[in-house]
């Protein structure tokens, strides 16, 4: 394969992807629709392509001028989208959909791609456009991308876990390592041994050309870190790469109520495991970034940012009311 489109591709995810197939030898072509920052914009190694993925005119043009190899699709967040991308991309050598960890339709340890059932899918659900239903759209995708499969076309899927690194939007890690560098004292809710498996971005750059490169058609393929670590495992890596002194302070849930706080306030908290097989991925010659290089250049593009994650800050206050009631016990 020598050419990509990615759809998408400036924002978190497809920013990373598009470095990883500029670092092996893609020719790159962007389509979005402009609406943000393009850190390409200045980057001759990359043509860009301005249109709206849910306009299929404008898709097929795209098809059409770029005629690439392999397709990438970012931002495919309703199965209208994934159904129209197959049948508009059907001659491409490979067409892959990133679809998540949230597909999955039961609770088990771990989640495997050929075993754990997906979510259903209503027709409301299908075009709803709230968080509720993103699960089940994205296994709704996946579906397309079976029936894609089924007809021919060389599709496949990627189903990330919760994603972490630099450019993070969402500023989901952010909120924990400015917890980190502010304060001396970081609660951690519950015992700190709650699992919700992380995936390092430049990693799933990676998974997403691999499988275009040797997956099958009609398969999943789940991307996480290879090592997993507990919530206070990654505070205490974050201390570590900052090197910082920090005490972790376990509050569980009657001690947050104390302060009118709930384990809920807290972003990447999750009361029973979710845990993603990555041995399939594996198996194609995939490789995670060991997390202490991963969090090192993840820390270190938070502190140039000025991302904060304070969206997610159940309040210090409320915090040091809640450390006060813990130093008596």
């Amino acid at each position: 394969m020598d050419t990509a489109l990615v759809i998408g591709g400036t924002r978190f995810i497809g920013r990373h992807l598009v470095d990883d197939l500029l670092a092996h030898d893609y020719d790159v072509t962007l389509f979005n629709r402009g609406n943000h920052d393009d850190p390409f914009a200045e980057d001759d190694r990359v043509d860009h392509v301005q249109g709206d993925r849910t306009n299929d005119s404008a898709l097929e043009a795209a098809a059409a001028d770029v005629d690439p190899d392999a397709v990438f699709d970012c931002v495919a967040y309703y199965p209208r989208d994934v159904r129209a991308a197959t049948e508009i991309f059907a001659d491409v050598d490979a067409y892959v959909y990133i679809s998540s960890g949230d597909a999955y339709g039961r609770e088990e340890i771990p989640k495997r791609e050929d075993e754990t059932p997906m979510r259903p899918c209503s027709p409301d659900q299908a075009t709803d456009e709230s968080d509720d239903t993103y699960g089940n759209r994205k296994a709704e995708g996946d579906r397309a991308v079976v029936a894609a499969a089924d007809r021919g076309v060389n599709t496949m899927s990627v189903r990330p876990c919760i994603v972490y690194g630099p450019h993070d939007y969402t500023e989901r890690l952010d909120f924990w390592l400015d917890r980190v560098l502010e304060y001396d004292r970081v609660i951690v809710p519950g015992d700190g041994t709650n699992v919700w498996h992380r995936a390092y971005v430049e990693d799933v750059a990676s998974a997403l050309r691999i499988v275009a490169e040797r997956g099958e058609p009609g398969e999943f393929y789940n991307v996480g870190d290879r090592r997993i670590v507990t919530l206070e495992e990654m505070v205490d890596l974050i201390a570590d790469t900052a090197d910082r002194d920090v005490e972790v302070v376990h509050a569980g849930p009657r001690e947050l109520e104390a302060g009118g706080l709930s384990t809920d306030d807290y972003v990447l908290y999750r009361d029973y495991p979710h845990v993603l097989s990555t041995a399939k991925l594996a198996a194609l010659g995939w490789e995670s970034t060991p997390l202490e290089e991963a969090m090192a250049r993840t820390l270190e593009e938070h502190e140039a940012s000025d991302r904060d994650g304070s969206e997610y800050d159940p309040g210090r206050d409320a915090e040091e009311r809640v450390l006060g009631i813990l130093d008596t016990l």
